[in-house]
């Protein structure tokens, strides 16, 4: 009789608790990526472009890359990579992999705007760098190729939404 009261009263137990947590609301599912390490919930912006790398004149010249209309961006709290960052990926990887570049190595330098604290700008902007690696890594270029490093707001001039948005980029240079 007490083992069969004390089962009786742990379900009891166990059915409250499970009653108790039945009004959370779960969080919101997202779409899984395979270059998205982090991100916000979408903002509704009216002078949104989806460039996010900055990629040096050297490369753009030996690569024959022309992205100069297009400033580089990344969303605020994001390392979301944009079709427009894919393409230009696409183009510098091929040319590091089988073109003017093969076998020369890059750095990727992940930033972020000045409206956070310096850890949490630092992680961020590695962060983004990362998303840039894994995606570029996707694409054929060598690990052994490729260095990251963060300057999160260390370089930061923004002042404005206008200009933080050019702030929050990776930058893509030729290795020496």
């Amino acid at each position: 009789m007490v083992t069969y009261t004390r089962s009786l009263a742990v379900c009891c137990i166990a059915l409250g608790a499970l009653a108790g947590c039945a009004h959370e609301t779960p969080p919101p599912r997202t779409e899984p990526s395979a270059v998205v390490t982090q991100s916000a919930p979408p903002r509704a912006t009216s002078n949104k472009t989806d460039q996010v790398v900055n990629v040096s004149d050297d490369i753009r010249a030996a690569c024959d890359i022309d992205d100069s209309a297009r400033a580089p961006k990344f969303d605020f709290d994001s390392t979301q990579l944009s079709s427009n960052d894919r393409d230009v990926l696409q183009k510098v990887s091929t040319c590091l992999t089988t073109g003017k570049l093969r076998g020369r190595a890059v750095r990727l330098v992940g930033r972020a705007d000045p409206r956070g604290e310096t850890e949490y700008n630092m992680n961020l902007g590695e962060s983004r760098a990362t998303s840039v690696r894994a995606y570029m890594r996707g694409l054929g270029v060598s690990d052994a190729k490729m260095s990251e490093t963060s300057r999160g707001a260390l370089d930061a001039t923004g002042h404005d939404e206008e200009t933080w948005r050019k702030d929050r980029r990776v930058d893509l240079t030729l290795a020496n």
